[in-house]
């Protein structure tokens, strides 16, 4: 019969064993539950660094709309077909965002409670999968280059990330 430490050091060494046998990562030394840790941390911090970015932008167009002069005349204004479509991406992109942080946050509560970071991956491969969401939003939307600048960085702590689990990265 398996024993706790046992089952514990056999995780550590399948961890220590994926991560060798990935590609990359061939003479690395095993990665530690505090870089882990770092990875998980430059993730949240990017979610919160893309959400807030998000939440000016809504608030920087608010306000420009309210404060353009009453008496000029646009050349041109939305119909409202396309003020819902507008508004329907702005929710999707809310929705993917509102999911990753999420699963960003019950990644970091669940490997907090663990002894080996490795059983953790179900959570990662969540995380992976709200972003792949995001992508494919940000993909068919235009947001400008400092949401893709924004998203990129995250997208990178995201593959890091993966690749230390095992897990599929996101297409860039």
């Amino acid at each position: 019969m398996m024993t706790t430490k046992m089952r514990i050091h056999a995780g550590e060494l399948i961890a220590v064993l994926m991560v060798l046998t990935a590609p990359g990562y061939a003479a690395q030394p095993p990665v530690t539950k505090a870089h882990v840790a770092e990875l998980i941390v430059k993730v949240e911090n990017g979610v919160d660094d893309f959400r807030k970015y998000l939440d000016q932008r809504g608030d920087n167009a608010k306000a420009a709309a309210e404060s353009a002069p009453a008496g000029r005349r646009r050349a041109r204004t939305a119909t409202s077909s396309q003020k819902a479509n507008a508004e329907a991406k702005k929710d999707d992109l809310d929705d993917a965002l509102g999911a990753l942080n999420r699963s960003t946050n019950r990644l970091r509560r669940k490997f907090d409670a663990t002894d080996t970071w490795l059983e953790t991956k179900s959570e990662v491969q969540r995380v992976m999968d709200d972003g792949k969401k995001i992508n494919q939003v940000i993909v068919k939307g235009a947001y400008g280059s400092e949401a893709a600048r924004l998203w990129a960085a995250l997208r990178t702590g995201m593959n890091d990330l993966a690749r230390v689990y095992g897990v599929t990265p996101l297409a860039v």
